[in-house]
């Protein structure tokens, strides 16, 4: 127990993490998100070691592309392992620092998610729209302070919106019904005044909405500049180079827009429903942004050819 402001501010040992006790066909799905997350880390660490050894890759174009992958593996581990722990052992329960720290985690990442996205559609625009300024507008420096600054941006944001759930007093139900240390589920349990903690997580949409106006205005610009090309066979190569990048918005955003839109704000959702959504709509872009994006692009695969053709010529 502490005190804050000459009240009792009541900490629970922790909290009971009970979104898929009632899960029908748990364990098939348990199994899926294994195989999710061990698709996660080998894709996403096998494109980090290619841009790594290849001096080639060393752009900012990659530069970006290692930032997503990074993100990914974070994300996808800030959760699926917990899961995994919690059917193998049956043990459901999370110490409440521990919770805290979870909800961060998954949180920050899940914020510099939307960021990276932003960061790929930049790196689209200057190649597109202004080619000739590329060596200026889109170095290697540039892309790194601006890769950098996210995460310092979201660091210090989400420490303050996690640091801000120590203020709340939890002195009944200590049950977190998500499929880990959900920050709404979580300051909902509270018995004093959540209204702070409920415009934290009102403001993180900004987080959302920020890079995903931006990556709408580039395509705006994007597609203003391709309709000016006479060519269309250049029209063609330059819109299928954003083709990849579209999917993985798609499929990141509009799960997640529509799931906490409709919980934060109208809270009708139903439970079971929210949590097997949320739990998809964060685990499957980690796992696909690499196959989907990064190994498929044309560098990526010459090298990949490159390294089997060593191996079988070289085998030891």
């Amino acid at each position: 127990m502490s005190l804050l402001n000459d009240s009792a501010i009541i900490h629970p040992p922790g909290f009971y993490v009970i979104g898929f006790l009632t899960f029908p066909y748990i364990s098939v799905y348990i199994i899926f998100l294994a195989f999710v997350y061990l698709v996660t880390v080998v894709f996403n660490v096998l494109l980090m070691c290619i841009v790594a050894l290849d001096e080639n890759l060393h752009t900012p174009k990659f530069l970006a592309v290692v930032n997503l992958a990074v993100i990914d593996v974070i994300l996808n581990t800030s959760t699926i392992p917990s899961m995994i722990k919690t059917f193998l052992f049956k043990d459901n329960f999370v110490p409440f620092n521990l919770c805290l720290v979870q909800m961060f985690v998954h949180y920050f990442s899940a914020s510099l998610e939307s960021f990276a996205l932003a960061i790929l559609a930049y790196d689209r625009l200057i190649a597109i729209c202004f080619p000739l300024k590329q060596n200026i507008l889109n170095t290697r420096p540039i892309m790194f302070c601006i890769v950098s600054l996210t995460w310092v941006y979201c660091a210090g944001l989400l420490s303050y919106s996690t640091s801000i759930m120590t203020r709340l007093s939890f002195c009944g139900s200590v049950r977190v019904f998500s499929y880990f240390c959900d920050y709404a589920p979580v300051f909902r349990l509270a018995c004093n005044d959540y209204s702070l903690q409920w415009a934290a997580a009102s403001a993180s949409m900004m987080n959302l909405l920020g890079p995903l106006t931006f990556i709408f205005l580039s395509y705006v610009s994007i597609l203003v500049t391709v309709f000016k090309m006479k060519s269309v066979s250049s029209r063609m190569k330059a819109l299928t180079t954003c083709i990849e990048h579209l999917i993985l918005v798609l499929i990141f955003y509009a799960p997640i827009f529509s799931i906490y839109l409709i919980g934060l704000f109208i809270g009708s959702i139903d439970p079971d429903q929210r949590v097997l959504s949320l739990s998809l709509a964060a685990c499957i872009p980690p796992c696909i942004n690499p196959i989907v994006y990064s190994l498929k692009t044309k560098e990526i695969k010459t090298r990949i050819v490159a390294l089997v053709w060593r191996v079988k010529i070289n085998p030891f």
